[in-house]
């Protein structure tokens, strides 16, 4: 029978110190023997019983030499006491003596520690003592896994909204910055606040900063030069920032008249010598540049029409936005349509900024991001699918993907620190952790994260922690396990080669695909007149099939009298 005393306190109790108090002991159980039970026990006999009289002693050893310096008095000097010394002068004779007893000690205690640091010395080029000997051996892998450490209370308020986007702080990632909005269509309830916060990690129960726009915010992005400007796209098109040593309200914000005229999805800052350069994208179709110190008008602006005629009536709404530093005049738009738009800032003409189009998702584009060690290939996540793409094959599919899922994909990231591996997150609230080097058909590692669906991610710059945003607001912060969060040898070549096969595979089926069309169309050039017009094939087809509706009836027709 197992005795316990459980100990009992509140939750808003947890970390305080123990206040224990001392008293006498007092029986808390008393259990009488039972004679009846005696006969279902076995005697032992004999017991052998050990007790020891003596205290027990730790014993301790150190391997080591010890140098031992023997100290003898000097009694006579060769060739006689020095001249200035008289030797029936006991006080200068033993001052003498003493001072070369020292000169002795010290001597003989260098020449000793001379010889055995020598001897370390020698040892030590002999055998390295911090070398590596099993350094190909690889280690044992471990399961992928994953670990709520934090949740972030719900949205403050009563009346939740989601978290569209999350912006951890460059600063060694202590804060994160959170975006909510409600994205519902004509979502009217009422006490909607219009607030996103910035939340101390170490205080997750109450947020460190309190955001007030004029508007919900949509996306929100710390500056990665000034830690303490950021940046933020409203629901009404206007674009804010705000400066946090000066508190909640935002420095300045754009007019409405001259902001996008749609929800701004997308909002990066650019990598200036000023550091307050900045663009963002919306569904309205267009794409503007920013300069905090001046947003009383664009610097810019680019329509996304990809028939390049510059007409905001044919321009395709952004979803999406990407831009990496690696990369300071290209950037990459993913669209409400499904295509994903590559735009280089330095070309000459508006249609010209346009440069590459890639087409392959059924739905919106949710999100779009550049791989962190290979700048050429980025991922997008749209529909059911996440898709791997590259810039060097530009009108061809994508050269990777993941298989269809039930639940929609509403986002996805790259790992910041292991080339092959992305995280995406799903309507049914689950997060999946893809690694392509060892597993392309399924998720290395899949977690139910909530009940409701996953609308943002965001990792740390070690890779380590992973943020996750929910529909009602709720922030939930999971840490990765090691072996998903550190680069193997060679792994970096290892992807490379992955996508450069892949890249070379699509190629060739692209060049197939192409040839196939000319055959075919030589061979429509060779022989028009077996061409048959569409409406008589038509025509034809529904001959037929009235013929056979005829034919049955007056089969059953027949049929009916015998019966």
């Amino acid at each position: 029978m197992e005795i316990k005393l459980e100990y009992v306190r509140k939750r808003s109790e947890f970390g305080r110190p123990c206040s224990f108090s001392d008293y006498l002991a007092e029986v808390t159980v008393d259990i009488p023997p039972d004679p009846s039970l005696a006969d279902d026990f076995i005697p032992q006999d004999p017991v052998d019983f050990a007790f020891q009289e003596g205290p027990v002693m730790a014993l301790h050893e150190v391997n080591t030499e010890r140098v031992q310096v023997s100290i003898k008095g000097v009694n006579h000097v060769e060739g006689g006491w020095p001249q200035h010394i008289d030797p029936k002068n006991s006080e200068l004779t033993s001052r003498y003596r003493e001072e070369v007893e020292r000169e002795d000690v010290y001597t003989r205690s260098v020449q000793r520690l001379g010889s055995l640091v020598e001897h370390c010395i020698r040892q030590n080029n002999t055998i390295d003592i911090y070398e590596e000997y099993f350094e190909e051996e690889e280690e044992e892998e471990e399961h992928p896994s994953a670990k709520t450490i934090s949740v972030i209370r719900w949205d403050p308020n009563t009346t939740r909204r989601m978290a569209t986007h999350i912006s951890w702080h460059p600063d060694a990632n202590r804060a994160v910055a959170v975006a909510y909005c409600s994205l519902d269509f004509q979502d009217s309830r009422k006490d909607m606040s219009f607030d996103s916060y910035i939340w101390d990690l170490e205080k997750p129960y109450s947020p460190e900063l309190t955001l007030k726009p004029s508007s919900p915010l949509v996306t929100l992005e710390y500056n990665s030069k000034d830690w303490h400007h950021v940046l933020g796209g409203c629901y009404n098109g206007q674009i804010v920032y705000w400066d946090t040593r000066k508190g909640g309200l935002p420095m300045e914000m754009t007019p409405v008249e001259l902001s996008h005229r749609d929800p701004v999805y997308g909002a990066c800052w650019l990598p200036s010598r000023t550091g307050t350069e900045c663009f963002s994208g919306s569904t309205d179709g267009q794409v503007l540049w920013w300069d905090i110190r001046k947003l009383s008008q664009p610097s810019e602006k680019l329509i996304l029409d990809i028939t390049k005629e510059d007409q905001l009536k044919k321009a395709l709404g952004a979803s999406a936005l990407d831009f990496a530093p690696t990369m300071p005049t290209k950037f990459l738009v993913g669209t409400e349509q499904g295509t994903i738009i590559s735009c280089n800032r330095d070309a000459k003409t508006p249609p010209e900024k346009i440069a590459h189009i890639f087409s392959g998702h059924l739905g919106a584009v949710y999100s779009v991001t550049r791989n962190p060690f290979f700048p050429k290939v980025f991922l997008s996540v749209g529909d059911w699918t996440a898709r791997i793409w590259t810039e060097e094959l530009m009108d061809s599919s994508s050269i990777m993907e993941t298989k269809y899922h039930t639940p929609y994909l509403l986002d996805g990231c790259w790992s910041p620190v292991k080339p092959a591996v992305f995280f995406t997150a799903k309507s049914d609230g689950t997060l999946d952790i893809w690694d392509f080097l060892f597993h392309q058909k399924e998720p290395s590692l899949s977690l139910k994260v909530s009940n409701d669906p996953l609308l943002s991610l965001c990792s740390q710059d070690n890779g380590r922690i992973l943020g996750c945003g929910t529909r009602l607001g709720v922030v939930s912060l999971l840490e990765i396990s090691p072996g998903l969060c550190t680069m193997r040898k060679n792994e970096k070549t290892l992807t490379s080669t992955m996508f450069e096969r892949e890249a070379r595979r699509e190629k060739v089926l692209q060049d197939k695909h192409r040839e196939r069309l000319l055959r075919e169309q030589d061979r429509a050039r060779a022989r028009p007149e077996e061409q048959e017009d569409p409406q008589e094939v038509f025509e034809k087809a529904r001959e037929d099939f009235f013929s056979i509706i005829k034919a049955e009836k007056r089969r059953r027709g027949q049929e009916d009298p015998e019966e």
